[in-house]
């Protein structure tokens, strides 16, 4: 969602933000009417409300207007609030709202989420581990648990009127470049005159389209609930093909991502199909860029002929937002696609958006006012939209006031509860990727003194990464050795600087920290200053700074572990240097990072997690543009991701354990499946969601320690259109505390839609062929093939674009 052009901070007074206020449905003037009648189905309520309102009044809802602006046909807005809001109507009783809510890993500083003052009630919310760190776990039902949680928190400041009930979360967008700013959604607080600088960059769960989908699926799950009423509505982001900000010259607001229907059925979409299709998501967002020529935002083939038709995301007429000020982006300056405000208007909303964010300070705002003037936006499609975006609220029981339903008892009692904080610990902890081990770790500290260095040693902010709130506390390194009775020296270290610098304040503290110690510490990598929201990077080298002071650190001669913040990068000069005992990548951990680290570090608790994306090396960048949006290898480019790429620094998957395993396949039902029987035998709505034969994995820990296993189940083959996969992935578990001596099993569900491949028109085909089931990454500790006997099979036909793109 977008701040600037190019980078803009906002500045939220915790006590002004405008959290959306609830109808009166007792007393106000709704209260008689069918909008307020809970016998009623939502959609006739939904329509009752939009009845309601008169033109002048449906208009200025459309649009979130900003502070002081003047709305058209002659009626004066009046704004209390520093952000942009949807106005609502006071005749009929019906308030403003805040469509703008944030909960990426926990409620979350934004326009409409208001945190009241420290010591006071919603003073805070807890802070989850980032969506990257939280995805390394490859743990459904922990993210499950996370997201309930953060529904739970959610539905608190929105009862008590400090939060909306709509959130702009899940960022879903596949992660397929390192370079991508935005590959981690981050937001950070700055405390300056009781102010919140907002600053933005997301992460997205990684590369993989089905590790994606079962993240989101468990996440929407906990986000809306298992209830006739949602929880919250969450709203999937950002449809579709975005995956660049600000890069070499090509900016997000004017990037045409030119995709083939292979690669958007198969890779980019994949998602978001999870989320409209099968989730039923509340909401979607689309995207700044332009697909083969056309806005996201006003798409019809993507809004309409996929989403909405395609996947049949209408069973609750569900609503979608714009990205921040995307229609500006429709003008000559950008996409070139409208030449009016007004045109931009009428071009995104008869194409199916039905809301439009504005942010201030780039005029003009969206023209809905001139479009229905002009005749380019009718009433009917006015109130289409209006009907969807109330009926979104009405299933979330905004107009429901004297309902006894759990949701609304939810307060503050139940905001940030040991539990809570607890779960929070966890998602970090399950999320630290055991990267490189020589035998150092586990680590007894007992009467050892460690060196504490680099810039997130004493870390607040930058530990939790994107879209954050205000955490209650933050565990950081040093309190986290503070709570073991540790004796530590600590130094800063430097983030982004060049090396060498003539600024130099950190390698001779660095030296004397470390000179002074037993062990040393590292506690470096990537933040927002190298990679964010509108800021792509070039290089995916270490910063040279930070290498240069871990290679003085490294040939002391003491044992060294280093520990990584944000992004990856090439770890190839650490992997081979002899002086650095271990690697752990934490990503953005949030409020307990430095006692999840610690856990890790001391053997209190074991690492599993695996690596969700790629590591590769620094010259890849030289080799392809971010701007090639193609994943498959050509004679002039190599390919992305594990399944196209071959020669990674560290592959998608990888993570090493304090233990050993020994892990294998049970029986398979059968060697050979007949696939007409497979897909005859299904009775499911749609065939790429028929389950595949049960794949079970055994595990056995043959070490001395405790630990859970993630088993990744790849499949690989040369069947369906070439070039073939490297390998594929096909189904995850997380199996739990695998005691030593013993054996720990678990099914893992695979679909035949996720064995199938995608031809050139986008199209699911299950192909006869042999298909060899891999378990685990480097080498695979076992292997099985299976023959798919029989008739090709098309799972999904996939809509065609129109001829003009």
């Amino acid at each position: 969602m977008k701040l600037n052009k190019p980078f803009l901070a906002i500045y939220l007074a915790f006590n002004l933000a405008e959290a959306s206020k609830t109808p009166d449905c007792i007393s106000g003037p709704l209260a008689k009417t069918l909008a307020c009648d809970t016998t009623a189905s939502p959609p006739a309520r939904a329509a009752a409300l939009v009845q309601a309102l008169n033109i002048t009044e449906k208009l200025v809802n459309l649009v979130e207007y900003v502070k002081s602006r003047e709305a058209p046909l002659g009626i004066s807005i009046q704004l209390i609030t520093p952000h942009s809001m949807s106005l609502g109507a006071e005749r009929i009783g019906l308030p403003a709202y805040a469509w703008w809510n944030e909960a990426l890993h926990g409620v979350a500083a934004s326009p409409g989420v208001s945190f009241n003052q420290a010591g006071q009630e919603f003073s805070h919310a807890t802070s989850f581990a980032n969506t990257i760190t939280l995805a390394a776990a490859f743990d459904n039902d922990l993210v499950y648990e996370v997201a309930d949680t953060i529904s739970t928190e959610a539905r608190a400041f929105s009862n008590a009127e400090l939060a909306g009930l709509d959130y702009w979360t899940p960022n879903i967008n596949p992660y397929k470049d390192p370079r991508w700013g935005r590959g981690h959604e981050v937001c950070y607080l700055s405390l300056l005159f009781r102010a919140v600088q907002l600053l933005r960059t997301q992460k997205t769960p990684g590369e993989d389209p089905v590790h994606i989908k079962g993240y989101v699926q468990a996440l929407l799950e906990g986000l809306e609930g298992r209830d006739k009423i949602r929880k919250v509505i969450a709203t999937c982001k950002h449809f579709a093909a975005y995956d660049l900000e600000r890069w070499q010259g090509a900016l997000r607001y004017r990037f045409n991502a030119v995709v083939t229907s292979q690669d958007l059925s198969e890779y980019y979409l994949q998602p978001f199909q999870q989320c409209a299709r099968d989730s039923k998501v509340g909401s979607f967002m689309c995207s700044y860029n332009a697909l083969n020529g056309t806005p996201a935002c006003a798409s019809t083939y993507l809004m309409d002929d996929i989403l909405r038709k395609h996947w049949n995301w209408t069973e609750h007429n569900n609503y979608i937002t714009s990205d921040c000020n995307a229609i500006q982006d429709f003008l000559p300056n950008f996409h070139n696609f409208s030449q009016t405000p007004a045109q931009a208007a009428a071009d995104a909303y008869n194409a199916g958006t039905d809301t439009v964010c504005e942010v201030p300070g780039y005029p003009p705002l969206t023209d809905v006012i001139g479009a229905y003037n002009q005749s380019l936006l009718s009433e009917e499609i006015i109130d289409r939209a209006l009907r969807r975006l109330y009926e979104g609220l009405i299933r979330a029981g905004y107009l429901d006031s004297a309902s006894p339903h759990p949701y609304t008892k939810i307060s503050w009692s139940q905001v940030n509860t040991p539990k809570a904080q607890a779960l929070a610990l966890q998602s970090a902890t399950d999320g630290i990727v055991l990267l490189k081990n020589n035998g150092l770790l586990p680590l007894d500290l007992t009467n050892k003194t460690i060196a504490l260095i680099g810039h997130w040693a004493n870390a607040t902010r930058q530990m939790l990464g994107g879209y954050s709130g205000i955490p209650p506390y933050y565990a950081n390194p040093i309190y986290a050795a503070t709570q073991l009775n540790v004796t530590f020296h600590h130094a800063p270290g430097p983030v982004n600087q060049s090396s060498p610098s003539t600024n130099d304040t950190w390698t001779s503290p660095a030296l004397s920290a470390a000179s002074k110690s037993d062990i040393i510490l590292y506690l470096g990598g990537t933040d927002l200053s190298i990679a964010a929201e509108d800021r792509d990077r070039d290089s995916i080298a270490w910063p040279s700074a930070q290498l240069s002071l871990l290679t003085s650190l490294a040939q002391m001669g003491k044992p060294t572990i280093v520990a990584r913040l944000g992004d990856q990068v090439d770890d190839t000069p650490l992997l081979s240097n002899p002086n650095i005992s271990s690697i752990l990548w934490v990503g953005y951990p949030g409020q307990s990072g430095g006692t999840a680290l610690l856990n890790i570090i001391t053997g209190v608790s074991s690492p599993a997690a695996r690596l969700p994306v790629t590591v590769y090396p620094e010259t890849y960048t030289s080799l392809i543009p971010l701007t090639a949006m193609s994943l498959r290898p050509t004679s002039a480019r190599p390919g992305r991701t594990y399944r196209w790429y071959p020669s990674p620094v560290l592959p998608f998957g990888h993570g090493l354990h304090y233990t050993t395993f020994t892990a294998k396949f049970g029986v398979f039902e059968s060697l050979t499946i007949n696939i007409a029987e497979l897909v005859s035998n299904c009775n499911e709505r749609y065939l790429d969601l028929c389950r595949f034969p049960q794949v079970s994995v055994w595990v056995s820990n043959t070490g001395e320690l405790k630990s859970d296993y993630v088993a990744l189940v790849f499949v690989r083959g040369e069947y369906g259109p070439e070039p073939y996969p490297i390998k594929t992935l096909v189904g995850y578990k997380r199996i739990r505390d695998i005691e030593p001596g013993t054996t720990g099993a678990a099914p893992v569900g695979v679909v035949v839609g996720d064995l199938a491949r995608v031809d050139l028109g986008g199209n699911r085909v299950l192909f006869p062929g042999k298909y060899e089931f891999l378990l685990d990454v480097e080498g695979g500790r076992d292997r099985v093939v299976i023959e798919l006997v029989g008739e090709e099979v098309v799972l999904e036909k996939f809509p065609q674009p129109p001829a003009a793109g």
